[in-house]
């Protein structure tokens, strides 16, 4: 779709593209903690507050108008392609869309989002079995849904960076931390020694050097 230069006040995308975003992120979501709400909220907040610039009311770059202004005296700072940044700030020409920023965006994106349905199908495998998730994604990263999440947001980042978004990502990376070691409590509690072998062996978030090359093999959780 192309958008006019002005491309502002499109509040209906806003509302359609939220909401994109905060369904999948709700149905990948066990929402039973207040924890949980929190950390589907927070992400909320950031996609709606992303699409709000993006599309509504270009908050950042108003903000930013005197010194953009200075600094690139002959860009219409307003125009919707500007509202790239990191294209405007690199002095890069051409679409945005077409840049090497914009596609590593869109890979970035669209990898998170797939990470989070690989893990979401093994977990509920797992969980189905009463067993514990080793493979796949949960090989390389104990926790590849919130690994996903980030992703996601850090892809977004690069796409269409806003000083809101950019607060809200290191609130939202310590939710997740958090909702992380409440479940790993909770896992511990289920699986035990055996969780806590496969902990010391596969990273929580990012994965290391030799990562996935382990394969502990799934068991099922020991009944009385």
């Amino acid at each position: 779709m192309t958008l006019p230069s002005s491309a502002y006040g499109l509040w209906t995308i806003v509302f359609i593209n939220s909401a994109i975003f905060i369904l999948f992120a709700a149905s990948f979501t066990r929402l039973k903690t207040k924890l949980d709400w929190k950390s589907l909220g927070a992400f909320s907040a950031f996609i709606v507050a992303l699409f709000a610039e993006m599309y509504g009311f270009p908050l950042t770059i108003y903000l930013l108008s005197g010194w953009l202004q200075t600094r690139f005296p002959h860009t219409d700072i307003f125009a919707h392609g500007s509202g790239h940044l990191w294209y405007t700030l690199l002095g890069l020409k051409g679409d945005p869309h077409n840049n090497p920023i914009h596609l590593i965006a869109n890979i970035s994106i669209l990898a998170g989002m797939l990470l989070v349905f690989l893990a979401w199908m093994v977990l509920h495998a797992a969980q189905k079995k009463q067993s514990l998730a080793t493979t796949g994604p949960y090989a390389w990263v104990r926790h590849p849904q919130y690994t996903g999440f980030l992703v996601i947001m850090t892809g977004f980042l690069l796409m269409w960076p806003t000083l809101l978004t950019l607060a809200m990502f290191p609130v939202l990376t310590v939710i997740y931390i958090r909702l992380a070691r409440q479940e790993e409590a909770m896992v511990r509690k289920e699986f035990g020694d055996l969780y806590d072998q496969y902990a010391q062996i596969t990273p929580a978030f990012i994965p290391g050097f030799g990562a996935g090359r382990h394969i502990l093999k799934p068991r099922h959780k020991e009944t009385m």
